[in-house]
């Protein structure tokens, strides 16, 4: 019945507003009303328009998210949050403008709203690819807040008889806080959007003071709420037949009376698990029992008798289990459980490429394991879901019969109660039949000649050898239904043939392709190896054990080393790290690695672990996360009393060493440290970023030191002032790093609260609001306070061998790595922080690098980005004096936009080995951001093949002049292009042995070469291998001293591993050089291994190669490899550092050294002042190499090509960019001071555009006309000084 009180209450309110409102509100508004309730996306919704009858007030604008990433989210909740007193409880109406002070109903953009959840706009959803604009918002409330309470239960149902038809009542009150009759505003339900309820009529439908009676009518209407409602249908008779006691009430089991079921359930540590559902397993939605805290349950009338009870038990983050009860006949079951923590799948075998002619089959087969384990597969074809009826498909998949339209991309889905999970796609290619699958024909493939070899009759130094796509072929198959092809085939080379290039004063053997065709495929070996050190100080992780998933794969060295073999159908190496001596916390990591073949390096970094702490185990104990000087703490760790407990289950009491190592994200120094790659899953079974906002290993221990002790119901608490990014404290979630996936699992959710915050930091203590979440510390230690971010981004990068930039030299197999840092100040308070760490390997076509960008500050997000190469660390493309836009490979005015700066930009002593970029997410609308560096995240495949003249950002080698020449051409960063051919220089693509010398020059630095020719084998003997050009490196302690690290052909066996070849190796360097020094003890190992080379030439030294890997005391460097440039890099630094086991990028030129040689630098005689004015032509010095292969390999020495005047003569000295031939000696600068340009030399040539205009014969050939004649060395983008002669 009406309540006669209520209506008192509310009648007074009602006919104030009808007197102070007009009829303005008519039927019309109310329709927009109402569809905006549906929420219909509108231009911009009526319903934000304010209410003008009666007295109401305004809050102030808020503004408290920008439309970067998704769009702009002004969130009731969040605007709450902030401002708890400044937003009444029930809004009565909503206005919203631009930051430009424009109305949303005149911006034109798609918008919505609701006045329970706040204002929104969506990017996706903007009409011609615009962006939402930046919004405030504000509420109108009413100064007297009357308003109606949530609605009561449902009442009883009518009718008491089983299946009879009735009705159910509910009702609202009507309340204010400060009854103000005169003063009342209008009053709105909140039960917005309910079925079968019309809401009181608003003032501004009230008309005048007539209208109270249908106020009234409709007050009540909104008060109170009828539906219909059934009593349920009446039983059916119970057939259920029990062999022992009777049917219970709903005929689901037999229930015996006095007989029970007792039982525990522990996890596998043994501790009890509280909270579990008991269930039968004929009706396992009903739950009997749950378990308390000691993990123990009872059910009373579960029949013991002769047929067996199986039990179900449930519990969230455990596997469910299936027991069996035992019985002994005393009317009393037992169940002992032991339940599993739950993991989500994880794909284990992969499906592979393959390729098929028509008409054949093809299997692949996909396999993941979680707990519980996957129960469902799904396959799909180009993101397609294939028919399970069509296909009859398990785990694997067979397609019969096969169509070229079946060509596609193919991965699979595994799903279990804990989640799902996508494999890696592989690609499966369908010939026609008639159609060859490999091209006989060779591509293109230019190498680069030596320096001093240019054809005739052209200006080029490039040939071109061709070669063979390196992909792979159908093949004779006997067993096509594998999941993985018994033999590999793919397309090589099948024929060779020798051909001579003419260099002009000689001649090039070189080996060319002529025919390729399908053969057996070269499966080099996949390794990783790297070195394991301490983040703060090096130290090395000595004897460490390494896990690959639940399997101990080896050791660590005694300097941290480590080698991983990698097995085929490897999509994903995630490697553990523990410490047997635990000073360092167990370390995940998940390793790049070249599927190609050999050996990718990588620089493990590990977290110290922190000293322990004593705790007593009965008292509430608080441990805070992070220790930045004068930094406040993130977070805490809150224990309750009596939480730890030992391996058995049993409550632990006593003191406890707790150590809890917090990786902090303000220290940028510990980004490299980061565990696991900050990958999640989602329920699609797709992998996302992790934005972390800290890490940390817990560590519990007994008062011995001995055992480890877990917890549960442990507390963890992050202060929301580190979260300035009002969108992530919604997303904000506790995680779990699995050791065997390396994939964060989600643990907890967080939710508000307020606690005493300060700690160790400049704040004072005081109350301030956490995010709080819960967890259970069990058999997982490692913990991340992380967020998914979904403004992503991708970033190109490439290396290159050297500064010039040249796109046929870029590298494979750099280790690119990224690390996102925190927004700058207006989004962090700290800027120092870092957020995510990724790293890519570069390719063919360079790296693509996923991080966090914004499109609407260009300086919201920055990233920090590195390259090293077998643990050489490359150097990036220079910022100063100017940004150079060639240089950095960054077109403008998006330069200027990105703001690059290499990090030596403002202090150029630090090290020039990394750069800094503002992350601005390009502009589709701006032609000039288009085209790279930057691409979206949907962009990937257009980052991947994007051209190289496309902007992207680059690295380069530091080194000296360097050229490698071999007869049979092979590309050291893909194995998979080696050709089994006896002049190869390397004979075992399983096996890369590299051997230097080291030579000493005292003198300025020259170019030093080796000619590696067949010695003792018949079939090689006086064949060329390959030319080896490398300048010296001056030594920093020694004047006028330099050294060069020289390769040269290794012997031993060939190839065909039938005979074995002591290489002829001839070593000259290119001057006026004169040997002075032999190593004693290499000139007696030669000697006692003979036969022995004459060497009455003192400029050159000739040797057969030793057989024996010779270490430093004989200036000879031998390292042995599965990755060619691995070996050649450990052999340079010990070469360098003339060690066997040291590595050094400091040449010490008088350690460990093979040859020395004098090269004296010329001198120069000054004209004499009466001769200063006669046109001279200067005394050129060109050195030449020996003569072509085949002939007796004699040393025609160096050839002088003179032009004599009857005056004193100068030296010259210049390089000519085009042929880039070497001519040595001295320029006279104006016969006033005399300018060495040979440090110059090496800039000139490595400039990439660099024009030096000099026509040696025509300056020959016609003498100069006035006494000096100025030299201008014109290079694109840099300073070269102005020579004259």
């Amino acid at each position: 019945m009406w309540d006669l009180k209520k209506v008192a209450l509310c009648l007074p309110i009602l006919l104030t507003m009808a007197l102070a409102q007009d009829l303005a509100w008519n039927s019309s508004q109310l329709r927009k009303w109402s569809q905006t309730e549906r929420g219909r996306k509108l231009a911009y919704n009526t319903l934000l328009e304010p209410l003008n009858a009666g007295p109401t007030e305004w809050t102030s604008w808020f503004n408290i998210d920008h439309p970067g990433g998704n769009g702009d989210y002004e969130r009731l909740e969040a605007i709450r949050f902030y401002y708890r007193e400044r937003v009444c409880v029930r809004p009565v109406a909503m206005e919203a403008r631009t930051s430009d002070w424009v109305k949303a109903a005149d911006t034109g953009e798609v918008v919505h709203s609701s006045l329970e959840k706040g204002f929104w706009c969506i990017n996706k959803e903007q009409p011609y690819g615009r962006l939402c604009s930046n919004y405030h918002v504000r509420f109108q409330c009413p100064p007297v807040q009357a308003y109606w309470t949530d609605w009561a239960p449902w009442g009883p149902c009518s009718p008491t008889a089983c299946g009879d038809v009735g009705i159910q009542v509910r009702q609202r009150r009507c309340l204010s806080k400060e009854p103000q009759p005169w003063l009342a505003p209008a009053v709105r339900g909140p039960a917005h959007g309910e079925t079968g309820v019309r809401h009181p009529a608003l003032p501004s439908q009230v008309g005048s003071l007539g209208s109270v009676g249908r106020v009234l009518s409709d007050l009540r209407q909104g008060a109170e709420e009828v539906h219909k409602c059934a009593k349920p249908a009446c039983p059916a008779a119970c057939r259920l037949a029990c062999p022992e006691g009777r049917p219970n009430e709903d005929c689901s089991r037999c229930v015996c009376e006095g007989h029970e079921l007792r039982g525990q359930v522990l996890d596998l540590t043994g501790v009890p698990v509280s909270g579990a559902r008991i269930a039968l397993e004929s009706r396992p939605e009903l739950v009997l029992a749950r378990t308390d805290a000691r993990g123990l349950f009872n059910v009373p009338g579960v029949c013991s008798g002769k047929n067996r009870t199986v039990v179900t038990i449930a519990r969230e983050k455990f596997a469910p289990a299936t027991v069996t009860a035992s019985s002994n006949g005393t009317g009393v079951s037992w169940v002992h459980a032991l339940m599993k923590s739950s993991e989500k799948p994880y794909v284990v075998k992969h499906p592979e490429a393959k390729v098929r002619y028509e008409g054949q089959r093809a299997a692949l087969c996909c396999k993941a394991t979680g707990m519980p384990p996957p129960d469902k597969y799904y396959w799909y074809h180009n993101g397609t879901l294939l028919d399970r009826k069509v296909y009859k498909y398990t785990e694997d998949l067979i397609l019969r019969d096969l169509k070229p339209g079946q060509t596609g991309l193919y991965h699979c889905k595994a799903t279990s109660g804990a989640g799902s999970i996508k494999s890696s796609p592989a690609f499966i290619t369908v010939l026609a039949k008639g159609t060859p699958a490999c091209v006989s024909t060779p591509e293109s493939h230019p190498i680069r000649l030596p320096v001093d070899c240019v054809q005739p009759g052209t200006s080029s130094r490039l040939y071109d050898p061709g070669h063979c796509p390196h992909n792979k072929c159908a093949g004779s198959l006997d067993f096509d239904l594998r999941c993985r092809d018994d033999t590999g085939f793919c397309c090589g080379v099948t024929r060779m043939e020798t051909r001579q290039i003419d260099c002009g004063g000689y001649t090039l053997p070189i080996r060319v392709v002529t025919e390729c065709g399908c053969q057996k495929c070269v499966e080099p070996k996949v390794l990783v190896r790297g070195r394991v050190v301490a983040a703060d100080n090096g130290e090395p992780l000595r004897f460490g054990h390494i896990y690959v998933g639940k399997e101990r794969a080896g050791t660590t060295g005694y300097q941290g080393s480590f080698t991983i073999q990698v097995a085929p159908g490897t999509e994903r190496l995630v490697v553990n790290f523990v410490d047997r001596q635990q000073k360092f916390i167990d370390t995940i990591k998940v390793f790049l690695f070249d599927r190609k073949g050999g050996a990718i390096y990588h620089d493990v970094k590990v977290m110290r672990k922190k000293e322990p702490v004593e705790i007593n185990s009965a008292e509430t104990n608080t441990i805070y996360l992070g220790e930045i000087k004068d930094e406040d703490p993130i977070g805490q760790i809150v224990i309750p009393p009596n939480s730890f407990h030992k391996s058995s289950g049993e409550v632990y009491e006593g003191t406890v060493k707790a150590s809890v190592t917090f990786l902090d994200p303000r220290n940028i120094t510990t980004a490299a440290a980061a565990p696991g790659d900050l990958t999640f899953v989602d329920s699609e079974g797709d992998m996302f970023p992790l934005r972390t906002y800290g890490m940390f290993s817990v560590d519990f221990r007994d008062e011995s030191n001995q055992e480890v002790l877990g917890a549960g119901a442990v507390q963890v608490l992050l202060d929301t002032e580190h979260v300035k990014m009002p969108e992530h404290i919604p997303k904000m979630k506790l995680w779990s790093l699995n050791p065997e996936t390396g994939i964060w699992e989600e643990e907890s959710d967080f939710h508000y609260t307020r606690a005493t915050g300060g700690g160790n930091g400049r704040s004072k203590r005081e109350e301030r609001t956490f995010l709080i979440g819960n967890m259970e510390i069990r058999e997982r230690r490692l913990f991340n306070l992380d967020v998914p971010e979904n403004r992503r981004c991708y970033v190109k990068v490439r290396a290159y061998m050297s500064d010039k930039f040249l796109p046929t030299e870029q590298l494979e197999g750099v280790v690119i790595s990224l690390i996102n840092l925190e927004p700058k100040p207006g989004y962090s308070s700290n800027p120092r922080a870092w957020g995510r760490f990724d790293s890519v390997l570069t390719g063919h076509n360079g790296a693509c690098l996923p991080a966090f960008c914004d499109a609407q500050r260009p300086d919201a997000y920055t990233a920090y980005v590195t390259a090293i190469m077998g643990g050489e660390e490359l150097e990036a493309a220079p910022s100063a004096p100017k940004t150079n836009p060639n240089v950095i490979g960054v077109s403008q005015p998006y330069l200027d936009k990105i703001q690059y700066q290499r990090s030596d930009h403002e202090d150029p002593a630090l090290k020039k080995t990394a750069f800094k970029i503002n992350l601005a997410k390009p502009n589709p609308n701006n032609f000039d951001e288009t085209n790279g560096p930057i691409y979206p995240y949907q962009s990937l495949i257009e980052c991947e093949n994007s051209p190289v003249n496309a902007n992207h950002f680059r690295f380069f080698r530091v080194e000296k002049d360097k050229y490698e020449y071999n007869v049979v051409p092979f590309q050291e960063t893909d194995l998979t292009t080696w050709t089994g051919d006896y002049l190869s220089w390397w004979p075992n693509p399983q096996e890369f042995r590299a051997c230097y010398i080291k030579v000493r020059i005292n003198g300025p630095e020259v170019m030093v070469r080796s000619r590696n020719a067949g010695g003792s084998h018949p079939g090689t003997r006086g064949q060329l291998y390959g030319i080896r050009d490398i300048r010296s490196t001056r030594d920093m302690h020694l004047a006028n001293t330099s050294a060069a690290c020289l390769e040269f052909k290794c012997s031993g066996m060939l190839f065909d591993q039938a005979a074995v070849d002591r290489s002829l190796i001839s070593i000259l360097p290119q001057g006026n050089c004169r040997r002075v020094g032999v190593n004693g003890l290499l000139q007696e190992y030669l000697t006692k291994h003979p036969p022995v080379l004459q060497n009455n030439e003192t400029h050159t030294f000739n040797m057969l190669a030793p057989l024996d890997p010779l270490g430093h005391n004989y200036g000879i460097y031998t390292v042995t490899d599965q990755n060619p440039r691995v070996a050649k890099e450990i052999a340079i630094g010990r070469c360098f550092d003339g060690t066997s086991d040291g590595f050094s990028r400091e040449m010490k030129s008088t350690s460990g050294v093979g040859l020395t040689f004098t090269c004296p630098e010329r001198t120069v005689t000054r004209r004499a002042s009466s001769s200063a004015c006669r046109p001279t032509r200067p005394k050129l010095w060109l050195s030449l190499p020996f003569e072509p292969a085949g002939q007796d390999p004699k040393p025609q020495g160096q050839r002088r090509l003179q032009q004599e005047e009857k005056s004193d003569q100068d030296t010259a000295s210049a390089v000519d960019s085009q042929s880039e031939k070497y001519i040595f000696g001295r320029w006279d600068k104006y016969g006033d001071e005399d300018e060495d340009i040979s440090s110059h030399k090496q800039r000139w040539s490595s400039s990439t555009n660099s024009l030096v205009m000099l026509d040696m014969n025509a300056f020959l050939a016609t003498p100069p006309v006035r006494p000096h004649i100025d030299l201008n060395l014109v290079a694109i983008e840099q300073s070269l000084p102005t020579v004259s002669l």
